[in-house]
């Protein structure tokens, strides 16, 4: 493999960035620029030197040696002083050198992938700890990344191939006979690995909401105070406010963190009968984006009497609104009762993402989809009894080969490219 390098940290002023070089002649590239590298694992202040010997930067040199680095290679990181100049001039040495080139994105952790320093959920839950916003995210992340998904997939595939090597022990001897009768071991293996993958697709969709963000949609009619409960939200001026009915007309939205709870809150436009052709675009969108939304909020004014607005999509919270003027409900305009609406948004929410499953992508999803449809093939074979043993363990292993794509364990080349392509350089 070629030698490559990037910035590991995020481009820009800082006081600290980070150059990563990884691969066969990572060592003799920074030598060039630092002189005597530090020994293995350990780190020393060096100079960096340009070719024509110009002083570039004093940084902190950190040497690993393979295998025992991120990437699996040789690999130095070199911590500058945060400015964009010295970042420049020091990629620049490194180019120069004609030892190395500019990583393409998430090249290092594909690196670390392919000399087996991390499997592919490993790689997919460190790409959801880089993107995450909350702690509940951040949590989730941690696990995939950290290797809970192989102790799974190990898991069940213990058990599978512990199953199929029972029933073909019983074709190999189908001549003998067999000394210990299997079929109670074999049954409970395959009803074991069936409940946990059943555990984990009934908690999936909770655990994909929480990785992606829910969204929380604020419907109503007009002016009944939509968008000044958002601006409440979002702490800032984000909607036009107006006593004129319809001037929300497309979909507004605001991302917060809600005890650790990834949430976008969409402001709609009022739901109502209208003649103006570009307002009844934003109603159309509105109760669209509504019935996709996971909870929707239902706002009515609380000065006008009635038995309340039938908005056409399903209600999950409802609240008065305009609490400044009858002292009652919700105001966006004072703050009064938003904090309990944000409570009640926890709470349901909250309720779907309890005991989380490990599965977070829809890649898992998948996997574990076809497992469960072999191991379902492979238990009413064996219950039945009508069917070989030869037919029951191709079901079993069919089961092993789903299971092991969960951590790459086969041929991944074909989802390789769409992990990789969400990373930056420098990862």
């Amino acid at each position: 493999m070629h030698t490559i390098f990037a910035l590991a940290t995020a481009r820009g002023k800082s006081g600290v960035a980070v150059i990563r070089i990884s691969g066969p002649d990572a060592h003799a590239v920074a030598g060039r620029m630092a002189g005597e590298l530090p020994g293995p694992g350990r780190f020393a202040l060096r100079r960096l030197r340009n070719a024509d010997g110009g002083l570039l930067d004093e940084a902190l040199v950190l040497r690993f040696d393979a295998p025992r680095s991120f990437t699996g290679e040789d690999s130095v990181e070199l911590q500058l002083h945060g400015s964009v100049a010295v970042i420049r001039a020091v990629e620049r040495a490194i180019a120069e050198t004609g030892l190395a080139r500019m990583a393409e994105p998430g090249e290092f952790t594909r690196r670390a992938l392919m000399n087996g320093n991390l499997d592919l959920a490993q790689v997919e839950g460190l790409s959801d700890l880089i993107a995450a916003e909350t702690e509940l995210q951040r949590t989730q992340a941690q696990g995939l990344f950290i290797g809970q998904m192989r102790a799974f997939a190990d898991a069940c595939r213990a058990d599978l191939l512990r199953a199929a090597a029972l029933i073909e022990a019983t074709i190999d001897f189908a001549d003998e006979e067999v000394p210990v009768d299997v079929s109670p071991e074999v049954g409970t293996l395959i009803d074991r690995v069936l409940g946990a993958i059943d555990q984990q697709l009934h908690g999936f969709s909770g655990a994909e909401r929480l990785r992606l963000g829910f969204e929380v949609a604020i419907i109503g009619e007009p002016n009944v105070g939509k968008s000044t409960l958002l601006n409440r939200i979002a702490g800032r001026d984000i909607a036009i406010t107006s006593e004129v009915a319809g001037t929300t007309r497309d979909v507004l939205e605001v991302r917060v963190d809600l005890d650790g709870l990834p949430v976008t809150f969409l402001d709609t436009a009022g739901l109502r009968e209208s003649e103006d052709a570009v307002e009844r675009i934003g109603i159309s969108r509105a109760r669209d984006r509504a019935v996709a939304a996971d909870l929707r909020i239902l706002l009515e004014d609380g000065t006008l009497a009635g038995e309340g607005f039938d908005p056409g999509v399903p209600i999950d919270l409802r609240y008065r609104t305009k609490a400044d003027l009858t002292g009652t409900g919700v105001s966006g305009l004072t703050g009064q009762g938003v904090d309990q609406v944000l409570a009640d948004v926890a709470a349901a929410l909250s309720e779907r993402v309890f005991d989380l499953p490990v599965a977070s992508h829809e890649r898992h999803r998948q996997a574990m989809v076809r497992a469960q449809t072999a191991l379902a093939e492979a238990q009413r074979a064996f219950d039945g009894g009508d069917i070989g043993a030869e037919i029951i363990a191709l079901h079993l292993r069919d089961a092993a080969t789903a299971l092991d794509s969960l951590i790459g364990r086969m041929d991944v080349e074909a989802v390789l490219g769409e992990i990789f392509a969400q990373f930056c350089i420098g990862k």
